[in-house]
Parts: structure tokens; C-alpha cells; sequence
């Protein structure tokens, strides 16, 4: 069931998504060679409970962390460790959190030092991808037309959607309906009304499309071990378009 969210909801949602703000300016602060992805997620995390917040993924189906770092090949659910980031890596920060009854979730990708052109072109692109998807965020717009626009982007630019993982809806509870592809032809789906709140989550591989999953059980990862960004913003539809209440 689709629940469309009152300006109110979204007026708590956007709070929450401020304490996001914040701690990606902290991650993007610290993130560097030698700095382990521990390090970062205590940071995070000890930022989000000082805001009266909870970290969201933190025991979500038995995640064990605040935060979801993945580095390089790695395309989500990376678990911190004590392992320490280098430099020429990029390092995707996964963050959710709940405050008053209410979810909001984001993602961004940093380098870490100097890196490969590849690498810049990707961050780039897949960025660009969020940020053509959040413009077809719409009244009055089908899903698909957000889908549709992240795929087209990525692959002129010679990258690949995962296709395994998607976004979702989110509100009173983190993953909500409908699901978000990141890939699809425009004009499918439901039509975007006032009050849907959805995150939208390109995850590019600079290689194929395909991911499995580490023994870990949660990191996933490029089947052909090439680098993989992800950007993600919650996103509320508006009457005057759309509100990103991540940025």
C-alpha cells in the first residue's frame, strides 16, 4: 500500500533529513587515506544520537552498524571494519535515520585522495543520474519517467544500472511501497502524486550490471569486481515539484 505523506510528515521528514546533512558534511570531513571505515561509522553515529535521533539501519534484519560503508567494488550494505581507507579508493556512505515516527535515508560517494579519471567520470555520472531521476519527480509523471531518466543517463555515459537492488518509498517505515528501478522504459507505473515521499538510489557500475553478495551475508558487490558509486536523497513530491529534504 502506497501512504501518501501530509505537508506535516513531510515538515518531520525534512528535520531528519537535516541530521543527514550534517553527517555527510562530518563523513566528507574525515573521510581520507588511513581513516578506517570503524572510525567513520562511530563518528556517524555518536552525530546522530546527539540529535535525539536513531540510527536507522542499526539492527534493520540484523545489520549490526549505524552506517553502510563500501568501498570500491563494493556496491552497499558494506559492513565498517577496522580495515582503513586508501588513497586512489572511493567510499560510498550509506546512512539512515529515525526520528519522531519517521525515516529518512540518503547515500553519497567520496574519493579518497587523488583518484582515477574512471573513477571521477563515475561519481560524476551517477550523481547526475540521482539528479535526473529527482526531476522527473513530478505530479502527474508515471514512476518509470524516474527510472527511465537515471538509466538513459548512466548508460550514454558507458556505465550500467544495478538492476538487483532498486529504491523504495519511505515514511513511518524505512522501506515502504512502491520500489524505485533505477532502469525501464519512461510512461510505466503508477502516476506520482502530492505527498509520495521516495528514496531514489542509482547504484552505477563502471562494468556489468550484475552483483551477488559476500559471505557476510550483507556486502554486495560488482560480479566482474569493477567500481561501483551510489548516490541516494529522499525526495518529497510537491505541488511546486520536486523537495529533495536530504540536501
Amino acid at each position: 500500500m502506497i501512504v501518501l505523506k501530509s505537508p506535516a510528515e513531510i515538515a518531520v521528514m525534512r528535520s531528519n533529513g537535516l541530521i543527514l546533512k550534517e553527517c555527510f558534511e562530518l563523513a566528507r570531513s574525515i573521510v581520507g587515506p588511513g581513516v578506517s571505515r570503524d572510525d567513520i561509522n562511530r563518528r556517524v553515529e555518536r552525530l546522530i544520537v546527539s540529535k535525539g535521533a536513531r540510527p536507522a539501519f542499526k539492527g534493520f534484519q540484523g545489520y549490526p552498524a549505524a552506517t553502510c560503508i563500501s568501498v570500491n567494488d563494493e556496491v552497499v550494505h558494506g559492513i565498517p571494519d577496522g580495515r582503513e581507507l586508501k588513497e586512489g579508493d572511493i567510499v560510498s556512505i550509506d546512512i539512515g535515520v529515525c526520528k519522531d515516527g519517521y525515516y529518512a535515508d540518503a547515500a553519497r560517494t567520496y574519493a579518497v585522495g587523488g583518484i582515477p579519471e574512471l573513477a571521477a567520470k563515475l561519481m560524476r555520472v551517477t550523481q547526475e543520474g540521482l539528479d535526473k531521476g529527482i526531476e522527473q519527480a513530478r505530479i502527474g509523471n508515471r514512476l518509470s519517467d524516474i527510472s527511465h531518466a537515471v538509466e538513459r543517463h548512466v548508460v550514454a555515459n558507458g556505465f550500467s544500472v544495478v538492476r538487483a537492488l532498486v529504491g523504495h518509498g519511505i515514511g513511518t517505515q524505512m522501506h515502504e511501497e512502491p520500489q524505485v528501478p533505477n532502469f525501464g522504459p519512461p510512461s510505466r507505473g503508477i502516476k506520482l502524486e502530492e505527498g509520495l515521499v521516495l528514496a531514489i538510489e542509482p547504484m552505477v557500475n563502471a562494468g556489468g550490471s550484475d552483483v551477488f553478495t559476500l559471505d557476510d551475508g550483507w556486502t554486495v558487490v560488482t560480479a566482474d569486481r569493477s567500481l561501483s558509486a551510489h548516490f541516494e536523497d529522499t525526495i518529497a513530491i510537491t505541488k511546486d515539484g520536486p523537495d529533495p529534504l536530504t540536501r
